[in-house]
């Protein structure tokens, strides 16, 4: 139950006579039947068992008629402030809530296409958020570790995607909604230019510069729900004629090294570096000063944007404020004591940030940036729920305010089973383009899939690396075995470090000292629950201590480190290479 659903695949079955809209339709409904048990939170509404039967039946009667269904009988889900007919559309608020005459232009179009709507996700409300956790029905969590955030503010659009109750989901994009829910549940995450999909029928968040997005597993699905939801509405008056910009990833812009912020994420470094180094194999990459583009992004929630935030939600901020999120009423209601002053110095400032962009364009034909820095615990947003959603948005706020284009797709899963990835950004016009992009990357990457879905509260653990007496038929290796520890593989660090044999140590131990002079020394690595690994920690002794450990292959762990007093009288034993081959030449 929990394999993905693909829509182009879907499309194909339905329309050769494999299957019937119906039997998907049934599937959806088994799928949905057993993640509520997981994520009941994931929905706002959904659309009644028989009623979406029925809407099955008509696609079948459609097919059978001869009529061309791009997307025929595949399930979809829409974020729960873009207009569906027949369903309340919240904004994950009910004190705002209203029943729509008409369905969203893209949803129409969907659904003229032989698309399955399935209901109505969750969401950060108003769209205020990249966490996935400001909203009254409860924080959808990221479906591979639910410990984590699942992103936002499209949380329950990505979820769904991800745990295989749709084959795709419409999102929304103001800030990188549309991308950071994508990289933290592995999924791709299609941002498209401005005024390429029509925004008719969605609640505005800073209205010009909203974008509405789609998740899907694949690039091919990015492209069909493109090829059918792309193209002018001349009822958005921020809707634009179709246009394709050609580009090639010749040119490859990522931020200069001193400027890229990982929040202490190691892993999540490492990753970013592994992504590049796939890139450099398409193109050259080329480090670029992204101070304007930092200066931009602040203009988003330190600056006069937020007022168009606030007057989007103005009537209800006037009528019953406290019907608003606290955190979200935090961020916006500021907006509304902004001066028209205030606001075109920002306009001003903001066009000539655009100039300097543009000019960029001349040196690089991409940009490819970490997605995220790194991801977060539900519970550590509670405590924070502001500054670590900054920290969120420090590769996306950007991007809609400068009239890019963006395609996040994945690029590795860090320990705790989350999703690390990269955004490709490209001039307006590119969409197209960057999907290509994205298909190189992915290709020459060879990811592999994603993790098991986390359907019962995946347990938190830790990676320890030993270098001595814990090591395995070493005598302290008992101090593991005791935890449960698991062993996770034999390894070398990086060859920077020496080891020496510490003096008078009973049992016999080592001491690991970094030194960029030193070798590459053989270690053990051991996964334990984050409980134990406290436990474990706790019980070591001076001059010993616990610190972080560089692989051979670039990736951190946590393992034994040294005090200097250690070092009094040691024998230094890097030339042997490891613990092993000096107890083995007999202490």
């Amino acid at each position: 139950m929990s394999a993905r659903l693909r829509a182009s695949a879907i499309a194909a079955d339905v329309a050769a006579g494999r299957t019937t809209a119906v039997a998907v339709a049934q599937d959806v409904l088994a799928r949905l039947a057993a993640y509520d048990a997981v994520q009941p939170q994931v929905w706002i509404a959904r659309v009644a068992p028989e009623a979406l039967l029925d809407a099955a039946r008509a696609i079948d009667a459609r097919a059978a008629a001869g009529e061309h269904l791009p997307l025929a009988g595949v399930p979809f889900a829409v974020k729960d402030n873009i207009d569906v007919a027949g369903l309340e559309t919240t904004a994950a608020c009910p004190a705002f809530a209203y029943r729509p005459e008409r369905s969203a232009t893209v949803v129409e179009r969907l659904l003229a296409a032989g698309a399955l709507c399935v209901g109505k996700t969750n969401l950060d409300q108003f769209a205020t958020g990249l966490v996935g956790t400001r909203s009254p029905h409860g924080a959808p969590r990221n479906a591979y570790n639910l410990a984590y955030v699942s992103g936002g503010s499209s949380s329950g659009s990505a979820v769904a995607t991800a745990a295989g109750l749709v084959a795709f989901a419409l999102g929304t994009d103001t800030a990188g909604s549309g991308r950071v829910p994508a990289a933290f549940n592995h999924l791709i995450g299609f941002k498209p230019t401005k005024g390429r999909w029509s925004t008719s029928g969605l609640v505005p968040a800073c209205r010009t510069i909203d974008c509405i997005t789609v998740f899907t597993d694949d690039t091919a699905d990015a492209r069909l729900v493109d090829g059918v939801i792309a193209g002018f509405d001349a009822a958005d008056p921020f809707s634009k004629p179709l246009a394709d910009r050609g580009i090639a990833p010749r040119r490859i812009g990522v931020p200069r090294r001193d400027q890229r912020v990982f929040f202490g994420d190691a892993r999540s470094e490492h990753l970013y570096d592994r992504a590049l180094a796939t890139l450099a194999g398409l193109g050259e990459i080329v480090e670029i000063d992204i101070t304007p583009l930092r200066e931009a992004a602040q203009l988003l929630y330190g600056g006069p944007w937020v007022a168009e935030r606030a007057a989007a939600m103005a009537d209800l901020l006037a009528r019953d404020p406290e019907a608003i999120d606290p955190v979200v009423r935090e961020v916006v209601a500021p907006g509304a004591d902004i001066a028209a002053v205030s606001l075109f110095r920002g306009i001003y400032r903001l066009a000539e940030l655009k100039r300097a962009a543009d000019l960029m364009w001349q040196d690089i034909d991409l940009l490819a940036f970490p997605t995220t820095g790194t991801t977060y615990r539900v519970a550590e947003l509670a405590a924070a729920p502001i500054a670590l959603n900054s920290n969120l948005g420090a590769y996306t706020n950007f991007v809609n305010l400068l009239d890019m284009a963006a395609v996040a797709v994945p690029a590795g899963v860090r320990d705790n089973a989350t999703g690390f990835g990269i955004t490709l950004i490209g001039p307006a016009d590119s969409d197209l383009a960057l999907l290509d992009a994205a298909d190189a990357y992915l290709a020459a990457a060879a990811l592999p899939p994603p993790p098991p879905l986390d359907k019962e509260g995946r347990m938190d653990t830790v990676k320890l690396a030993v270098v001595g007496a814990h090591l395995r038929d070493m005598p302290l290796h008992w101090q593991l075995t005791s935890r449960d520890a698991t062993f996770v593989g034999a390894f070398e660090t990086a060859p920077t470090y020496r080891l020496y044999a510490i003096a008078d140590s009973v049992p016999p131990k080592p001491a690991l000292v970094h030194d960029d002079s030193g070798g590459a020394i053989a270690l053990e690595v051991y996964e334990l629950g984050v409980a134990e690994f406290g436990s474990f920690t706790a019980e070591v002794p001076a001059p010993l201590a616990i610190g972080t450990v560089t692989l051979a292959d670039g990736s951190s762990v946590k393992g034994f480190v040294a005090e200097p007093r250690a070092l009094a009288g040691a024998e230094d034993i890097t030339a042997l290479g490891g613990w092993r081959a000096y107890i083995a030449r007999g202490a």
